[in-house]
């Protein structure tokens, strides 16, 4: 077995229940990662024998564009994405914060973090 992580993604949004946080948007980190065996690939040196992290990142930016009242909803979005398009991945974890949330005080983030098993 192994692990795929792909962190600090960070990407301008409009997530969120405000509505001006729909009109201002905000910018969000996304760090994933994934249970993969890559005894195969670590052998093979083979694309197509591994989890390419590149298909991972673009999912992400996908449905990151996708409007969402609520980030659970967005990383389930992802989580579902990455287990209907890449079969070699036998669970994953995907961490959704919103850096300086409008919530009325100093705080630098909320995350929700999901994680699927196959």
């Amino acid at each position: 077995m192994g692990k795929i992580q792909v962190n600090n993604i960070k990407l301008y949004a409009n997530h969120g229940c405000l509505s001006e946080e729909a009109m201002i948007g905000s910018w969000y980190r996304v760090d994933i990662e994934v249970d993969v065996n890559l005894t195969k690939s670590s052998v093979s040196d083979a694309l197509e024998d591994t989890v390419d992290y590149v298909h991972l990142n673009h999912i992400v930016k996908e449905e990151m564009a996708i409007r969402s009242k609520l980030l659970e909803e967005v990383a389930k979005r992802i989580l579902d994405r990455f287990f209907l398009e890449l079969n070699l991945i036998n669970s994953a974890t995907v961490s959704v914060a919103k850096l300086n949330p409008p919530i009325g005080g100093n705080v630098q983030e909320v995350v929700i973090i999901l994680t699927k098993e196959r």
